[in-house]
């Protein structure tokens, strides 16, 4: 299947706000039908974070959670759901492991993984050896797989650690998110270093932080990955920043390139038989 690839929909995440751009989805009627619309394009997989609808912040309610899939799963009941486990905002066990407490249809496929603490330009994401093993485990006991986040080459390791202790199982999963100021850069020489060290057979979306998400994207699609896109990462739809974009045009912009490459989505039972699900 080197024709196809995940799309891996990041519509929201807990940087962007109304003030920031009035196009990302907050509210869960918002980020719903943003996601049917992605899907509609050809998205096969979403990274979902809940905001209160009111204020717009982060929220880590499984309630939140699972008033956005049920929305989701009306019209795409297959569709391959992740939900944020990120300490960005959240440090403490019970509230971030909340979402993963959701059961029957509602039950996520994915959750994220960050596989260390990191520096953002203006905040830390705090994961401790402690708090990243109690994850893996609910995970593994819950039967929802892990969306490994990688931002460097260590965390990488990290994983391959993970793997051995018996806490991670295959079909492994990987979004590689380079760009960001404290961590591996949005350059060839970077993706190409951590490609190579990936457990074997392991399955990886490739983002970037800002200006580099397009870019990031083309190699990842060039090298054989799959893509992780949307307003999580980037706002803006140029360079220059003069246009805020919308998810629908990054998604419809990657798959107008992908096209050129004569490659396109892998569709949603092929992308849940690829992971494993």
């Amino acid at each position: 299947m080197n024709n196809k690839f995940i799309l891996n929909f990041t519509p929201t995440g807990i940087i962007p706000t109304k003030k920031m751009t009035p196009y990302v989805p907050v509210s869960p009627d918002e980020i719903i039908n943003d996601v049917i619309t992605a899907a509609n394009l050809g998205a096969n997989m979403v990274h979902l974070h809940a905001r209160d609808p009111k204020t717009g912040k982060p929220v880590y309610q499984k309630e939140v959670y699972a008033e956005i899939i049920r929305g989701i799963k009306r019209k795409y009941k297959n569709l391959v759901v992740c939900v944020s486990t990120s300490g960005r905002v959240f440090h403490d066990f019970k509230k971030r492991s909340d979402c993963l407490q959701l059961e029957g249809d509602l039950k996520p496929d994915f959750a994220s993984l960050t596989l260390s603490s990191l520096n953002f330009n203006k905040e830390a994401s705090i994961n401790s050896p402690q708090i990243i093993q109690e994850l893996a485990r609910l995970m593994l006991e819950k039967g929802i797989r892990p969306e490994m986040e990688v931002f460097d080459l260590g965390m990488i390791n990290y994983a391959r650690y993970l793997i051995g202790k018996g806490l991670i199982k295959p079909p492994y999963y990987f979004s590689i998110i380079l760009g960001n100021i404290a961590c591996a850069q949005a350059d060839i020489t970077h993706l190409g270093l951590m490609i190579k060290e990936l457990p074997e057979g392991s399955l990886w979306s490739v983002g970037g932080v800002g200006n580099s998400q397009l870019a990031m994207n083309i190699m990842a699609l060039t090298a054989g990955g799959g893509v992780r896109i949307g307003l999580e990462d980037n706002i803006w739809y140029d360079t220059e920043r003069t246009r805020l974009a919308t998810n629908h045009d990054l998604v419809k912009r990657v798959l107008t390139i992908a096209g050129a490459m004569g490659k396109q989505p892998l569709d949603i039972e092929e992308t849940r038989n690829l992971l494993g699900l």
